[in-house]
């Protein structure tokens, strides 16, 4: 399968500016930035983005203004009420969430307050959140399924803050990075070239590493530092596929999500499940196991593409009683697989196909069309699904292994 994705060269560092610039420079229209922003509830801001150079790199900067200073960011449920009245969709919703809890833990850990008490007071705060929503609805406009990162640069100095002057990575950027464990190189350069909502950003959206991929197009977001160097962040955006092995198996990521819960019923969770799948999961299980004071539990276990990790832990903090979900990063081998068309006596049905190195290993009934023609007729489901074995080995042959 191919899928297209980012991979962010953050030599420059990142903010969210940056991103939105180099998103737009690779191709996402300002038109479409522009009316997701009418979307959005908050007035008394422009937004100006102009094409220019940097030390001979051309790219797209982006600058958000406030006509009205004295606009702050609220507590996050305000965050999050804001994006509830927008008409944006629930992937850009969760993600902007996402990105600004990260940020509230983060300042919350370094200030040892709870989150419920902070709020974001820092000028410009409003022109974030602005940003941040143009840049995650132009990373869904561009179909970027994955985002990856280079290293970042480890700078020097201080920066002024509403808490007073702190020394650069600033305490919640470098909360932030840590808690992803995100790798660094030295930078000869004094200032604050990472912000904390562009480690927020690539701790909730990126991987630390670089993909095989083919680069197709190349956006170049251009920051406001005069540096010895052009003060960019560069985006490569192009397609990666599904390597197959040695053997004829494809491998691809996928993210596993699991916590341990001993006091919610078999109906709430039951519920759960359904809203799992409709949100993207790609596959949920519960097993039961046996916890501290002797409590039964169940142990959730969620799969589900990288994208989709933060969007899905959010909904297990918000509607199960869990305080923390623990997350894991798998590299998996997968077979081929499709679905195909066989003629029975029933009429045309559908079968599940398994290939490796393109040749067919196995073939299997479709549940939900057997199920269908079991009712239909009257007879037993196995006795269709005998049926349609029987059709299936007739159609490919002897070498076939029907399940």
């Amino acid at each position: 399968m191919i899928q297209t994705v980012a991979y962010l060269d953050c030599h420059s560092g990142i903010d969210e500016a940056m991103l939105l610039g180099a998103l737009l420079d690779a191709g996402f229209p300002f038109d479409a930035l522009q009316s997701a922003l009418d979307n959005v509830p908050l007035k008394h801001y422009q937004i100006a983005v102009e094409r220019s150079f940097d030390k001979g790199v051309r790219g797209t900067r982006v600058r958000v203004t406030l006509s009205d200073e004295k606009q702050y960011l609220p507590h996050l449920s305000a965050i999050t009420d804001l994006l509830q009245a927008t008409a944006l969709s629930d992937w850009v919703r969760s993600t902007v969430t996402a990105i600004f809890q990260r940020v509230f833990e983060a300042k919350a850990a370094f200030q040892e307050i709870q989150t419920s008490a902070l709020h974001l007071d820092e000028a410009g705060a409003i022109a974030a959140f602005i940003t941040v929503i143009g840049a995650v609805v132009g990373i869904e406009f561009l179909g970027i399924t994955q985002c990856y990162a280079s290293a970042l640069p480890l700078t020097s100095g201080h920066v002024h803050t509403s808490h007073g002057v702190l020394p650069v990575p600033t305490p919640t950027t470098l909360e932030l990075l840590r808690r992803v464990q995100a790798p660094w190189h030295s930078c000869a350069v004094e200032g604050e070239l990472i912000t904390s909502i562009g480690a927020a950003i690539l701790a909730t959206l990126a991987r630390f590493e670089m993909p095989p991929m083919t680069i197709e197009q190349v956006g170049y977001g251009l920051g406001q530092r005069v540096l010895p160097w052009p003060h960019c962040l560069r985006l490569c955006l192009g397609r990666v596929s599904s390597a197959p092995t040695v053997d004829g198996m494809e491998t691809d990521w996928v993210t596993v999500l699991e916590t341990h819960i001993d006091n919610m019923s078999g109906e709430l969770l039951g519920g759960l499940m359904e809203r799992l799948f409709a949100v993207g999961a790609l596959d949920v299980s519960y097993a039961p196991l046996q916890m501290k004071k002797n409590r039964p539990a169940t142990r959730l276990t969620v799969i589900c593409h990288p994208p989709d990790e933060e969007r899905l832990a959010l909904l297990l903090l918000r509607e199960t009683s869990t305080l923390g979900v623990r997350i894991q990063h798998m590299q998996r081998r997968k077979a081929a697989r499709a679905q195909e068309e066989i003629m029975t006596p029933f009429g045309p049905m559908l079968v599940k196909v398994k290939k490796l190195a393109g040749k067919i290993v196995s073939v299997n009934p479709e549940y939900d069309a057997c199920q269908r023609v079991a009712k239909e007729h009257g007879i037993p489901l196995i006795e269709v699904y005998e049926v349609v074995r029987r059709a299936t080995q007739a159609e490919q042959g002897n070498n076939t292994i029907i399940t």
